[in-house]
This record gives structure tokens, C-alpha cells and sequence, in this order.
């Protein structure tokens, strides 16, 4: 591969993925290193006064200041967007980050959001909180009733967001339909597609506008750092979101933004394989358990459309076990599964939502949701899956279940 060869898209187009998650959007500089290069730098340095006015007034390529442009940033986003199927992308601190740049950099008071009612608790949050603080109105709806989405626009209606598959009740979403409502009334869609990733799951490909990242999950998928992303047309990054982030500051670290692109060398290794085993997983606890929520088992009642939409259904499913005591119950007697309230990762983790993740939330949100004191969320890795059998058997027992 030559120097400029992973960031000329009339070339890396044509890659298939698991080719552009190792090459794409690559540049090599003078020295030809084969693994990227790690940019640590706050500010460039330029040979002459005109060739910085140029840069800074858009009128010359090269780089400025890293909160708007870094080498290694760069060649992040050129992988992601390429993956991704976008025309662009930005990298941001974390995904959070990530979610909040693309909202509020579209967002305007006296705007309404539309958004899924299953969702991780901090971009509950948002909907919840943040938005309205600004004179955003906003609707939570149940993303599973395909009708509710148009019957919640109204006149001022700009976005719907939502996430699938939902954190933590994997609650699934029918891109194509709720795209093609969003696309009649002129509404932008924003897409949290963190718990597939591109490698499991391309919303654009039903007609998605914006996507977003929490990288920090599949992503990297070791644990390492914090990374978010946000995928969309280059004309809604340049015009959009660029200006936002020139003038907030939610840029993600050079470091950060390489570890992210060594892991997505293997994502698509990993996400098929916790995906397989997160089948083999979830196979060997239904029945066992009182309430199943596993978008890759029949059981589910949206499992249909998840395999249609979805390469494979992810490493990350829950369950019920009736209440907050025998779900503790379930987590202390667990010796190979860490407790954890990431995912993503190549370990497996699992944790408590209503005492984690969505803890900052009401009691009656939670109910809404149906984040209940019984329900645990599992993050299958990358072990034997036979020695995972064995470790969610004996905790099971020891919960009396």
C-alpha cells in the first residue's frame, strides 16, 4: 500500500470491510511506518504568515489547531466514515460527547425531538433534562410501535433519536420504517449505534442521516480509553456539527483516537464472535431465568426484524430474575464475569442497570423503560464459552434459580 493509498476513496470504496478496518484511512508520512503514526501535538507551526491565513480562512488544505484538525484524529475519522458507508465523520472525547454534539449542534429552542423511551441513562438525560433546559421540547415514545413515531411529529419536530439495539432492554428498532417517516416530514435521524457497530449493523443503509458512537464500547473493545464519533454527509459535518465542535471543544484525544484504530483492525473479528457466543450464551440460560431479552434468540419479540437488519446480534443481551436480591445475589456469585457496567469489551461483564447505569434516572422512568430491580445486562467476551456456561450456572444456583 502506498503512503496516500487509505485515504483516497475512489480506492478504499471499493475495500470490503473487514479490509477498511485495517487500512482504511491510513497516511504514512516520510518515514513509511507501517502502524499509524501518534500525533502529539497542541498546535502546528507553518513557514510563512499567508500560508496560516489560508488555512484559517478555508482557502488552503493542512492543519491549524487540534481541536479542529490532528494527523492522527484525521486518519480515525477517514476509518470510521469509511466503514460506516458516510461521507464524513468527527471523532469526539467519548460517547457521550458524541450524542450531545449531535443533538445540540442541530438543536434550537422552540425545536422538538422525538425519541425512544429505551435507552442508555444518560441520553435519557438529554431528553429528559438537558434539552428542555434549553427550550427544546421533547417526546419519549416506544420505539417497538412503529405508528407511535409519526404520531408524535408535530410542526416543529427536527430529530428523532433513538438506539438500537436499546441499552438495556435491547429494545429493536425498524430502521427502514422509522428512516422513511423521518425522510416524508423532513425530520433528521440520529442513530446511537454503539451496541453493533458498523461491523454488526449499517443504519444508513435504512436511510439514517446521522450516526453516533460510544467507541469506548466495540470500538476499542479492550477497556482501554473514552472515544465517541458522529457519522454523516460532509455537507451536515463541514456546515453542522464543525462548527459546534471548533467552538466547544468535545475533540477526543490523539492517543485515544490511535488505540481506537488498533481496535478496529479486529472488530470484525470480535463483534462475530461475541456475537456467536453471546447465541450459545443466551441459548444455555433461557429457560433458566424468568424473563429472556436476547434479540438473537426467537424469543424475542422483535428477533425477525434484528436478523434481517443486523449482520449478527451483538455480544450484549439481558434478563429478569425477579428482583434486586437475587440479581445481587446472581452478580456475587460470579467468579469469571467480572461486574462491570461497560460493554463492548473482549471480557465478559455484567452488571445491575437500575443501581448503574440508568441509577440517575426516576423510579418512573425506569419502570417506563422497564429497567427493573430484577434485570441484569451481560456483555459477552471473548472466553471459552464453555468455561462462561459454567460460571452464570453456578451463580445462577447460588441465586437459587
Amino acid at each position: 500500500m502506498k503512503k496516500t493509498t487509505g485515504t483516497d476513496r475512489s480506492i478504499t470504496s471499493g475495500w470490503r470491510p473487514a479490509t477498511q478496518a485495517v487500512r482504511g484511512g491510513t497516511w504514512r508520512s516520510e518515514h513509511g511506518e507501517t502502524s499509524e503514526a501518534l500525533f502529539l501535538t497542541s498546535g502546528y507551526s507553518y513557514d510563512d504568515a499567508q500560508t496560516v491565513a489560508d488555512r484559517f480562512a478555508g482557502e488552503a488544505q493542512g492543519m491549524t489547531y487540534s481541536r479542529l484538525q490532528n494527523p492522527t484524529v484525521a486518519m480515525l475519522e477517514e476509518r470510521i466514515a469509511l466503514m460506516e458507508g458516510a461521507e464524513a465523520c468527527r471523532a469526539q472525547a467519548s460517547g457521550m460527547a458524541a450524542m450531545t454534539t449531535a443533538l445540540l449542534c442541530q438543536l434550537s429552542a422552540g425545536d422538538h425531538v422525538v425519541g425512544a423511551r429505551a435507552a442508555f441513562g444518560s441520553c435519557r438525560w438529554l431528553l429528559d433534562h438537558l434539552l428542555p433546559r434549553f427550550g427544546i421540547e421533547t417526546t419519549v415514545i416506544d420505539s417497538a410501535d412503529d405508528d407511535a413515531w409519526e404520531a408524535a411529529i408535530r410542526p416543529n419536530t427536527k430529530v428523532f433519536f433513538f438506539e438500537t439495539p436499546a441499552n438495556p432492554t435491547l429494545d429493536v428498532v425498524d430502521l427502514a420504517h422509522v428512516c422513511g417517516v423521518a425522510q416524508a416530514h423532513g425530520i433528521t435521524t440520529v442513530v446511537d449505534n454503539a451496541f453493533a457497530t458498523s461491523a454488526l449493523q449499517k443504519p444508513m443503509d435504512f436511510g439514517a442521516d446521522v450516526v453516533a458512537y460510544s467507541a469506548t464500547k466495540l470500538m476499542d473493545g479492550q477497556g482501554r480509553v473514552l472515544a465517541g464519533a458522529v457519522c454523516g454527509s460532509q455537507e451536515w459535518i463541514d456546515e453542522v456539527l464543525l462548527p459546534f465542535q471548533r467552538n466547544t471543544g468535545p475533540n477526543i484525544a490523539p492517543f485515544n483516537a490511535w488505540v481506537v484504530m488498533k481496535g478496529l483492525e479486529t472488530l470484525d473479528l470480535r463483534a462475530r464472535r461475541q456475537s456467536e457466543n453471546a447465541v450459545e450464551v443466551g441459548q444455555f440460560m433461557e429457560g433458566r431465568v424468568p424473563k429472556m431479552l436476547h434479540p438473537g434468540l426467537p424469543s424475542h419479540p422483535r428477533h425477525e426484524l434484528a436478523t434481517r437488519q443486523m449482520v449478527a446480534t451483538g455480544p450484549i443481551f439481558a434478563f429478569d430474575v425477579g428482583d434486586r436480591a437475587t440479581a445481587f445475589a446472581v452478580l456475587d456469585a460470579l467468579e469469571l464475569v467480572d461486574i462491570s457496567n461497560n460493554i463492548g469489551d473482549a471480557r465478559s461483564l455484567m452488571c445491575h442497570p437500575a443501581s448503574t447505569t440508568h441509577a440517575g434516572m426516576t423510579q418512573d422512568a425506569r419502570d417506563e423503560m422497564g429497567v427493573t430491580e430484577g434485570l441484569l445486562r451481560i456483555n459477552v467476551g471473548l472466553e471459552d464459552v464453555e468455561d462462561l456456561k459454567e460460571d452464570i450456572d453456578r451463580a445462577l444456583g447460588a441465586a437459587g434459580l
